[in-house]
């Protein structure tokens, strides 16, 4: 006999979002977050651009953190910013304030930020 549960796509009410509370602190991108020299990595990063010409430059911590990611994770460039978007730890890691459902830059940015590292 064949028991047959439907797997139709649930409502976001139905939807059991496990973030409603904190953040877990002993999360491995919490933990990271921690032990890294923001302010240092930040200092060397910005030595390289123009403060004079240029578009804005996107947060340190967001660019760096996004390569750290990157590599960590063996990811292309469209799947890091993707993961980005849809992982809380993973906006918490590259300093963004909370929780946002969209793209923290464009996956394209990733070129420019080859060439300044």
């Amino acid at each position: 006999m064949i028991r047959y549960c439907s797997q139709k796509q649930l409502t976001l009410a139905e939807f059991d979002w496990p973030f409603q509370t904190a953040l877990d602190e002993n999360n491995r991108w919490v933990k990271m977050g921690e032990c890294i020299p923001w302010d240092e990595l930040a200092e060397g990063y910005y030595q390289g651009l123009s403060t004079k010409q240029g578009r804005p430059a996107k947060d340190a911590r967001l660019v760096i953190g996004a390569v750290i990611i990157k590599h960590k994770l063996c990811l292309s460039d469209q799947e890091t910013v993707a993961q980005i978007q849809e992982n809380p730890y993973l906006q918490y890691f590259v300093g963004l304030p909370g929780y946002q459902m969209e793209e923290p830059f464009a996956p394209s940015l990733f070129v420019e930020i080859r060439k300044r590292m």
